[in-house]
Formats: structure tokens, sequence, C-alpha cells
């Protein structure tokens, strides 16, 4: 009589007892595969992630050194060179696309791909846009490490062990924004619209931040810049991964970042609720 009355004669027998782990094993590692599999196919896609930052490096650090010293901040020890610090911004730009791309194929897969299946299935909402997610920072996190490997040979040569502790950084970091992609994508309707919201966050987020210049720089030319710097996540992202690429960590960026991912994915999960989130009031 107990089991009768906690089972609902219109539910399965499975989804009233829920998912084992291994189900959740199988579908994470299928989400996962896939977006590694599109990976592969799409070399374009890897190419043009390296591209961007790979130019900024050769070209612009390269023609701003001489303009642009970089006197001793922290976490250098020593004088630097411009492309030197750079670097850990070109990181986070790599990470920002990344994030806006996937969550751009995630306007698409919910209208005719294969997340407009899965959002469907009795598997939970968080759980498959968490599994999207890191699928996406999976293939981010390759981008970058190739992107190590080249800056390398231009003289960008951190120590060692600072490629192994930048990795949990490199990982925040990407949650971070790859949900911040996740939440604008449940607020963009038609694909075409997309690209427009981008480039209204990623410009602001890229130069408004301390990737490209010192924030006490910033605040010798500008203090207003000096406040929305501050306040942007993207800079704490970068300074967390500038950071951890030394040895270092810098407790201020952490927080910041580790609750913008908790906020933007909430906000993510609640937008994608089927019953409450934006996308079902959109359809009425």
């Amino acid at each position: 009589m107990t089991s009768i009355a906690t089972t609902s004669p219109t539910q399965p027998a499975d989804e009233a007892r829920g998912f084992t782990p291994a189900q959740y094993l199988i579908c994470f590692s299928g989400i996962v595969w896939r977006e590694a599999l599109r990976f592969l196919h799409q070399r374009e896609r890897f190419i043009s992630a390296l591209v961007r930052p790979l130019l900024w490096l050769f070209i612009f650090a390269a023609g701003f050194r001489q303009v642009l010293g970089v006197s001793i901040v922290a976490p250098y020890q020593t004088y630097i060179l411009y492309e030197v610090y750079i670097t850990p911004g070109l990181v986070g730009m790599i990470q920002l696309f990344n994030g806006m791309q996937s969550s751009l194929s995630m306007v698409y897969d919910r209208e005719t791909g294969s997340m407009k299946t899965l959002l469907v299935s009795p598997l939970p909402r968080w759980f498959l846009l968490v599994s999207k997610l890191c699928a996406g920072v999976a293939v981010s996190l390759l981008q970058v490490y190739v992107f190590f490997a080249i800056a390398w040979f231009w003289d960008v040569q951190p120590p060692l062990m600072g490629y192994l502790t930048v990795l949990p950084a490199l990982l925040l970091s990407g949650l971070m924004l790859g949900a911040l992609g996740m939440l604008l994508s449940s607020l963009v309707q038609q694909l075409e619209n997309f690209a427009g919201v981008m480039n209204f966050v990623i410009f602001p987020m890229y130069f408004a931040s301390s990737a490209l210049y010192p924030l006490w720089r910033i605040l010798e030319s500008s203090p207003l810049l000096y406040q929305l710097c501050i306040i942007n996540p993207f800079t704490h992202a970068v300074e967390l991964i500038r950071f951890a690429l030394y040895g270092q960590l810098n407790l201020t960026a952490l927080a910041v970042v580790f609750g913008c991912t908790v906020l933007f994915l909430g906000g993510a999960i609640l937008a994608y609720d089927p019953a409450r989130g934006v996308i079902s009031r959109k359809r009425q």
C-alpha cells in the first residue's frame, strides 16, 4: 500500500524512482562526446578561436611594446613585456568567445537539434544544462593550452608549474563565462538576434577590463572606466587566471568569479525551467 501511494498511476515507474548514477553518467558522457565530435569536425572553429588572440599577441602587443610599458605589478616580481601582461587576458578572450559560441549553438539546438529532444526528456533540466556547460568548458581548455604552447615560443614563459596551477582557475572562469552565455541564450528566441547580443556583451566586457591595461593605468586616465572595470566579472576572471598562472591565489577574484558563476548558472536554470522560465513564457 505504501508503494502504491507514493507512485502516481500516470507517472512512469522509472521517472518516479529517478535515474541511477550510471544513467546520469551515460547522458553526461554523451553530451560531452557530441560536443567534442562537433569541435573536431569544425576545424575552422578551432582555428578562429586561436586566430584572434594570436593576432593580438603577435601584432598588437609587438606594436605597443614600446608605448605601453608595464611596471612591476602583482603577481609579477620584475618588469615584464607587454605581451606577457596581456596573455591572461587573451586566454580569457578564448574562453569568452567559446562560451558565447557554445551558447549560440544552444539557441539552434533547442529549436531543431539534439537539445530539443533532451530538453523534453525526463532528465532534470539543470543536469542537461550543466552537462552542456561542462562540455563547452572542456573544449575551451584544449584551445587555451594550444594557445599557451604557441605563446611559449613568443617568449611568454610563465613557471612550468603555472600550467598546472592555472587549471582550476580556467575551469572556474570557463564555467562563469559559459553560464553567462547560456543565460543570454535563454533570453534570445531567434538565432539572428543572438549575434547582436554577443556584440553588446563580448566587446564591452573585454575592453572594459584589465585584459589589456593594468587597472592603475585605467584609474589614472578615467576613474569612471576604472569603476566599470572593477564591477566587470571578466576583470576578475582575468586576474584569477593571471595570479594562478604564477602560482598565486587572488581571493577577491576567486570570490567574485565563484559568485557570478552561481548567479549566472542559477539564472540560466531558472530561465530554462519549463514551468516558470523565460522560454516557457515566450512559447505561450
